[in-house]
């Protein structure tokens, strides 16, 4: 069983960056693709960003493709989602999660989720 453990949250105006952090722990970390997806008031969770075991390969959904980037670091059993020229829209709160089972990985289904953090942008 593993744990995820999202941080970095937080309020920013519109254009500035944040950083967010995944911390697992329990399991191989390094074994599994690690994805973040986010969810709006009232709106379904959608997919945000995925990377693979080795982080290789990156996907991006297309609303945060050119500002946002995955990164992982598997020697610290982390995931990082670096946040740049954000925009009001992109308010959520924010969910790591790890091994995915669905067709892609754009696919909600992942079998291990965080408890997620705030991001709100303000403009």
């Amino acid at each position: 069983q593993v744990q995820l453990v999202e941080s970095g949250g937080g309020l920013v105006q519109a254009g500035g960056s944040l950083r967010l952090s995944c911390a697992a722990s329990g399991r191989t970390f390094s074994s599994y693709a690690m994805g973040w997806f986010r969810q709006a008031p009232g709106k379904e969770r959608e997919f945000v960003a995925a990377i693979g075991w080795n982080g290789d390969s990156t996907y991006y959904s297309d609303s945060v493709q050119g500002r946002f980037t995955i990164s992982r670091d598997n020697a610290k059993n982390t995931v990082y989602l670096q946040m740049n020229s954000l925009k009001p829209e992109d308010t959520a709160v924010y969910y790591c999660a790890t091994d995915p089972y669905g067709a892609t990985w754009y696919d909600p289904r992942w079998a291990s989720w965080g408890q997620g953090t705030q991001v709100t942008v303000s403009s």
